[in-house]
């Protein structure tokens, strides 16, 4: 079991910049792919951001692309999320979310993750 627990969130105006944490604990970190999603009210959570156990790859949804930057620390057992030039519409909860793999390299778009935190949340004025 993996527990998961985000941090960073907060009220902003548009065009800030937030960073959202995420720190895991319990079993090995080892292996574990994360994602960061984000569920608005009244919408369905969406993907926003992934990355690799290795860290090579990346993947990001259209909507974020360009302005949020994933990033993971395996020593920390942590991944973040730098979020800039915010706007009204990235408001939401944002979840943390990870699943074990055997391939390093995977990252996962879907909503097929083991693992969840709590969510933090993310309000941007305008």
């Amino acid at each position: 079991q993996v527990q998961l627990v985000e941090s960073g969130g907060g009220l902003v105006q548009a065009g800030d910049s937030l960073s959202l944490s995420c720190t895991a604990s319990g079993r090995t970190f080892s292996n574990y792919a994360m994602g960061w999603f984000r569920q608005a009210p009244g919408k369905e959570r969406e993907f926003v951001a992934g990355i690799s156990w290795s860290g090579f790859n990346t993947a990001y949804s259209d909507s974020v692309k360009g302005r949020f930057t994933i990033s993971r620390n395996n020593a920390k057992t942590t991944v973040n999320l730098q979020m800039n030039n915010l706007k009204p519409e990235d408001t939401a909860v944002y979840y943390c979310a990870g699943f074990r793999t055997s391939n390093t390299h995977q990252v996962l778009t879907s909503r097929n993750y083991s693992y969840w935190g709590q969510g933090t949340q993310v309000t941007v004025s305008s």
